[in-house]
């Protein structure tokens, strides 16, 4: 499974959420295969990937909020971006709970700007949306969700990535689809994923994050929902994924059914606490952790997903199991408590992902 470099190289990505976790990394796999990206994103965290790598100085970086349809609509006709990557979003689900308007106005309302911006341009052709895993309704059901399966969620991250999902179905079958195509010439797709592990992650309310805090205070990290089950994956698994997604769109146009999970195979589904004693054991020093108490917020106990679609019509894979996956994330945290070049080890781990010579 290898990116066609010969697809990308020159190609110009307009990406949203480039300051953030996921961005960073997807930002690095494109200027690794000589794509000219534009980074359109809030100010990043003073901790963060994007500030550790000095991704800074390897792309084009502008800070805008999606939420200022005008100013974004204007970057966008400023850069003539070819293919738009959105993953810029209100990503955690306690912060949902804590200010539910700004998770909505981010993940709906500025999900709609983003079609907007790409219905009104002159120079995209192919537009990949990233959603999450957790836009399904959530029925604890033990087989995978499928794509088709209906839009949910209990709390306010959860429910606003299941509104923007149907607001993305909206425009596709009102604004870009097969029939349009001809005339329009664009083709968007949605993209969802599980649990997305890999250097450089320090949200707060997340597992690896949270371990990688005990371990570097000397303390016990706290677990909320030890038995909760999800679908883990590097965060190089989905962003594979994502170009092979704005490659097929950019070359064949809509099919009527552009969107596509991407996850773990059943093996690497597996609840928390596993994971949690993955990682203990992966970094030494007798880190442990224990269940946190009195934490009353809902969260789906059990979450996987049906990855067949993506294997079928996109020959796309996971590549790296679980306790792999947990190892690099270690060694790239290892290195940079060492005070390493961190886009170099970041490379190197792209370049074994991927198999580069």
């Amino acid at each position: 499974m290898n990116l066609d470099r010969s697809f990308w190289k020159n190609k110009k990505v307009l990406l949203t959420g480039h300051t953030g976790f996921k961005g960073g990394w997807l930002s690095v796999i494109l200027s690794h295969l000589n794509a000219k990206v534009f980074g359109y994103s809030l100010e990043a965290e003073k901790q963060s990937f994007f500030n550790r790598t000095n991704l800074k100085s390897l792309i084009n970086h502008y800070e805008g909020d999606i939420r200022n349809l005008d100013e974004f609509i204007e970057y966008e006709r400023a850069t003539k971006p070819e293919i738009l990557i959105h993953m810029a979003a209100q990503p955690l689900v306690i912060k949902s709970y804590k200010d539910p308007i700004e998770t909505f106005s981010t993940n709906v309302m500025g999900t709609v700007n983003i079609l907007e911006a790409i219905r009104k341009s002159c120079s995209i052709k192919s537009g990949v949306i990233i959603t999450t895993d957790k836009c399904y309704e959530n029925a604890n059901i033990k087989r995978g969700y499928r794509e088709n399966d209906p839009m949910g969620g209990h709390d306010p991250y959860s429910s606003s990535k299941g509104a923007a999902e149907l607001a993305i179905a909206s425009y596709q079958k009102s604004f870009f689809s097969k029939e349009l195509y001809k005339e329009i010439g664009i083709a968007i797709g949605s993209v969802r994923a599980g649990n997305i592990i890999g250097g450089g992650d320090w949200s707060n309310n997340r597992l690896i994050p949270d371990l990688i805090r005990a371990a570097t205070s000397n303390k016990i990290a706290q677990i909320r929902n030890p038995s909760a089950t999800r679908p883990w994956q590097h965060v190089l698994e989905p962003l594979s994924g994502y170009l092979f997604v704005a490659q097929k769109l950019f070359e064949e146009g809509p099919s009527g059914s552009d969107n596509w999970n991407f996850g773990p195979t059943m093996k690497d589904i597996e609840p928390v606490s596993k994971v949690a004693d993955l990682f203990c054991k992966s970094w030494g020093e007798n880190l442990s952790w224990k269940q946190e108490k009195n934490f009353s917020l809902h969260e789906a106990e059990s979450l996987s997903l049906d990855i067949t679609k993506a294997r079928k019509t996109l020959g796309w894979v996971p590549k790296w199991r679980l306790n792999y996956a947990i190892d690099r994330v270690v060694d790239w945290h290892k290195e940079e408590m060492q005070n390493k070049d961190m886009l170099g080890v970041t490379l190197n781990q792209i370049k074994e992902h991927f198999d580069d010579n």
